[in-house]
């Protein structure tokens, strides 16, 4: 697909990859919508990039509603989502104080997954209604999985479970959009340097570090954003989750 002059829109774009999405996409001359319940933080890069800013907070359903209608209202339909929404709360199944906050839990499952998924069904229902594109692609949905969906550590249950479900929505969503031209693909990012990263102890973001192969050091989110083009340039990209992490494999612990 072609993104010159199609709409776009980028949640959790405040920040780390999302931001660095939103850059790449408005560079290949996309018009993008960023998306974040961080409403300061999301004004300042949809300034940097030309797009418009949009508070949102992808567990609700009513939230999400108007934020495309604000996009779609500025923009066109949208022909590219892209989900970048994510959080970690680290917590033992049974730690020193006891068991998992099934709360804590909830929330990671509630943001990552079923967030990702309230914005996928909604933008693939919005890119359905279209005239399809050259090569018959109606839109295009990239999700955000992780390495810790196969390799979750000690203390990562509530993260890697709904990194889990986000890199399995994959084959299921595709399959049932391919007859309407929609492609639906994640990404699942290694060790990237980005906010959620950011908060570590200097040892624990050394050890990151050491653990990587080649290259030799953490992602840098602009190389997923470019993932994310190559993406919604290959038509023949649909229904998988790929792995941007530099054949990095993250221990128990």
């Amino acid at each position: 697909m072609n993104i010159h002059g199609l709409a776009a829109i980028v949640t959790g774009g405040a920040s780390g990859l999302g931001a660095a999405t939103a850059r790449a996409l408005a560079g290949a001359g996309a018009k993008v919508a960023v998306l974040d319940i961080n409403a300061a933080a999301v004004e300042q890069v949809a300034a940097e990039i030309g797009g418009i800013a949009l508070a949102c907070d992808v567990t609700s359903e009513e939230s999400v509603v108007a934020a495309m209608a604000a996009a779609r209202d500025r923009h066109g339909p949208v022909r590219v989502c892209v989900s970048c929404a994510g959080i970690v709360t680290p917590g033992k199944v049974v730690g020193r104080k006891g068991p998992h906050s099934l709360d804590s839990f909830a929330r990671v499952i509630g943001v990552n997954l079923i967030g990702t998924f309230n914005v996928m069904r909604l933008a693939a229902a919005e890119m359905a209604a279209q005239e399809p594109l050259a090569g018959g692609e109606r839109g295009v949905v990239v999700n955000t999985a992780s390495i810790a969906a196969w390799e979750g550590q000690v203390g990562q249950c509530a993260y890697a479970a709904s990194k889990g479900g986000v890199a399995a929505l994959s084959l299921p969503a595709a399959r049932e959009l391919a007859p309407l031209g929609i492609r639906v693909m994640a990404i699942a990012p290694g060790y990237f340097g980005t906010p959620m990263l950011a908060g570590m102890p200097d040892e624990v973001m050394d050890g990151l570090v050491a653990s990587t192969l080649f290259p030799h050091r953490l992602g840098d989110p602009a190389e997923y954003g470019r993932m994310v083009l190559a993406i919604v340039d290959n038509p023949m990209l649909n229904g998988s989750a790929v792995r941007l992490d530099g054949a990095v494999r993250m221990p128990p612990q």
